[in-house]
């Protein structure tokens, strides 16, 4: 088994955003003056899922991903992957902000959700056709 670098650099990225997202909740609560939960502020709501919605879906996609890259599945596919990943995840935040039922909401929230949802399928069937 190889060990993943690709996966380890994009891990970085993730992490860095993951902070940057913490943060943001983290001050949300500090100037809504809420200490835990989101008080039923929907901005509040809308920052925390944002960022629960990353620490759900990025964890599995980078246990799945290193799995494919560290036993050798093509560099190709795996940056692709990971690129589906990253891309999806950014997005997903502008979509939650997004006016309900725009273009943007659809575009953001859904593609970026599609994308991650992708990203899990592909390398999930890659694995099971290569390891299965």
């Amino acid at each position: 088994m190889l060990f993943p670098t690709t996966t380890a650099t994009f891990a970085g990225l993730f992490g860095l955003i993951y902070v940057g997202l913490t943060a943001w909740v983290m001050i949300s609560r500090t100037t809504f003056n809420t200490l835990e939960g989101d008080s039923g502020n929907p901005v509040l709501q809308k920052r925390v899922r944002s960022q629960g919605n990353f620490g759900e879906y990025v964890p599995i996609g980078l246990v799945l991903i290193a799995l494919l890259e560290g036993g050798g599945g093509g560099h190709g596919l795996v940056m692709t992957v990971l690129l589906m990943l990253l891309i999806g995840r950014v997005l997903h935040p502008f979509g939650l902000f997004a006016a309900p039922g725009s273009a943007p909401m659809f575009a953001c929230r859904g593609g970026g959700m599609l994308l991650t949802l992708l990203s899990l399928l592909i390398t999930s069937l890659a694995l099971l056709i290569d390891f299965a």
